[in-house]
């Protein structure tokens, strides 16, 4: 058993830049199939989506394969399971580009803040493109429907994630509305965060200020102390 999850690190390890490659690929040829709708190229980019997403299923049958604990597994990966076997959003296996960011971030592994901040906006950056990209696909065609390009996408996708909602678009399909529930959830998500880094942020600097004042204090005690121990040497040698 702990050869098999020592074989599963190794495997990790070993696919995790080809993945994240694939997931650039799996974008791209995404994005040109949504943006260029009627375009020839629809067929091909569709194999090569569905090409990728193979190489992601066979991925994640090989993890869960060389799992010691399969159930304990499946609970920390749930996000994974659905992108493989659900296909309506497989668009979202893409957020393995997150991969990227933490990688980028290790130089900043000493600075909290400074990581959190660079993982929210890369975060914030995917997440937008990709649900503009999803609702589009999925809301474009559909009958009544009131997001048909995409800057009617980004817009709606601004004002859901930022949980302003103005109303003007809105999806009518049934995976748009899934697209729709999930971005509501990660808006929230995200807004905390930010507003967690925030207030971190104040609540250091106010620190920074509270010790600078303890430090002036002291500073001032023992400057004190010192001016009495000349006086008395000077009281002593004038007595003397």
């Amino acid at each position: 058993m702990l050869a098999n999850e020592a074989r599963l690190e190794r495997w990790e390890r070993k696919v995790e830049w080809p993945l994240t490659a694939l997931a650039v690929v799996f974008l791209a040829a995404y994005a040109w199939q949504v943006l260029d709708d009627h375009g020839t190229m629809h067929f091909v980019l569709e194999i090569v989506l569905w090409l990728v997403w193979g190489v992601f299923a066979a991925d994640f049958v090989t993890r869960i394969t060389l799992a010691q604990n399969k159930l304990k597994f499946l609970k920390t990966h749930i996000f994974d399971l659905l992108a493989v076997v659900l296909p309506m959003v497989r668009q979202l296996r893409v957020l393995r580009l997150i991969t990227v960011i933490t990688l980028l971030n290790k130089k900043f592994q000493h600075k909290i803040r400074q990581r959190v901040g660079i993982y929210v906006a890369g975060v914030t950056v995917i997440v937008v493109f990709c649900a503009s990209l999803a609702v589009l696909d999925a809301e474009r065609h559909a009958e009544n429907a009131s997001i048909t390009t995409f800057g009617d996408a980004l817009w709606w996708t601004l004002t859901t994630m930022s949980t302003v909602g103005y109303g003007d678009h809105y999806p009518v399909t049934g995976e748009g509305r899934l697209v729709a529930g999930l971005l509501m959830v990660g808006g929230i998500a995200l807004l905390g965060v930010i507003t967690g880094t925030i207030a971190s942020w104040l609540v250091e600097k106010l620190r920074g200020v509270e010790e600078a004042e303890l430090e002036t204090a002291q500073e001032l005690r023992n400057l004190r102390a010192e001016i009495a121990e000349l006086r008395k040497e000077l009281n002593a040698r004038s007595g003397g």
